[in-house]
This record gives structure tokens, C-alpha cells and sequence, in this order.
């Protein structure tokens, strides 16, 4: 579990710029799990690319 700063920051961080589809008041009523679950989903697909791309170079020599 985050401290409560950083769950406070993470809220924050998703009031001022929300995702497509939810409102920021929606963010303000979240849990920290929901909140915390919301921000694994919207970047779970970024260690995916990471990790693609260095297989990827590391087959090529590079």
C-alpha cells in the first residue's frame, strides 16, 4: 500500500489531467485500491513495450 502522500499525489495527478471517460470528482470519490488499480491498467501495457524493445535490440547485436 503507498504512503499517504503518494496516494494523495497519484489523485492529484488524475484530477488535473482525468483519463478519457472519467471526471475528476469520480477520481476524488475513488478508494486508493480503485485509484490504484485504475493507474496499473492505464500503464500496464508500458513495461510490455519496454521489455520488446530491448529483447529486440539485444537480438540484433546492439
Amino acid at each position: 500500500m503507498p504512503s499517504p502522500a503518494d496516494a494523495k499525489a497519484l489523485r492529484n495527478k488524475y484530477i488535473q489531467n482525468p483519463p478519457e471517460g472519467i471526471s475528476p470528482d469520480e477520481i476524488r470519490q475513488m478508494s486508493v485500491d480503485d485509484l490504484l488499480d485504475m493507474d496499473y491498467f492505464l500503464h500496464e501495457d508500458d513495461d510490455l513495450f519496454n521489455n520488446a524493445f530491448f529483447v529486440s535490440a539485444s537480438k540484433d547485436g546492439v
